[in-house]
């Protein structure tokens, strides 16, 4: 079984339970998947470079990046429809946990002057999304073969129905929130 999975069936389920008084261990917010999303805008003149990007997002995620596609043309950006324009991957199960695992403990502290991610990326519903700025953060690209730093938005999707809930559940699970 995988650490973070271990820790939240020992520690987390445990402690939210008694917090917030779930009588019911079903009742209580999990994970359920990650979506990993990098916009790969200045593709659409280079098709070269939309595969790079997928490939470094496969070796981040550990799973095979799908390409998005545009969905109508925008004259203003130079943009045609179902022109290649970003990478996504979502991730669930043991996949999940894994690469949360290794955003928590690897490459969020490998972040320049990092006092910890924002409280402000939940959206309402229980759900988390945060901006990487550059992908030399995960141990697993290697930095002689990067020609440019490319950003990507994580989200987090849980079961949680309040934000709060949501906040404590990723806490629980080791997220380094900033303090205020």
């Amino acid at each position: 079984m995988n650490r973070l999975k271990e820790k939240y069936t020992n520690d987390v389920v445990p402690g939210l339970r008694k917090e917030f008084g779930y009588t019911n261990v079903m009742a209580v917010p999990k994970v359920t998947k990650v979506v990993i999303n990098m916009g790969l805008g200045e593709g659409t003149q280079n098709a070269k470079i939309v595969d790079t990007g997928a490939d470094e997002l496969g070796k981040i995620a550990g799973q095979k990046a799908k390409i998005t596609r545009s969905t109508k043309s925008i004259a203003q950006f130079k943009l045609r429809k179902n022109l290649p324009i970003g990478a996504m991957v979502t991730l669930r199960g043991q996949r999940m946990y894994e690469f949360l695992d290794r955003l928590i403990s690897v490459a969020l502290p490998r972040v320049r002057d990092f006092r910890g991610v924002s409280a402000k990326g939940f959206d309402g519903r229980g759900n988390y999304t945060l901006g990487l700025k550059d992908q030399l953060l995960f141990p697993e690209i290697d930095y002689l073969k990067v020609d440019k730093a490319r950003g990507m938005n994580i989200s987090v999707v849980t079961t949680a129905r309040t934000d709060e809930e949501a906040r404590r559940l990723l806490q629980l699970m080791g997220m380094p929130f900033r303090q205020n």
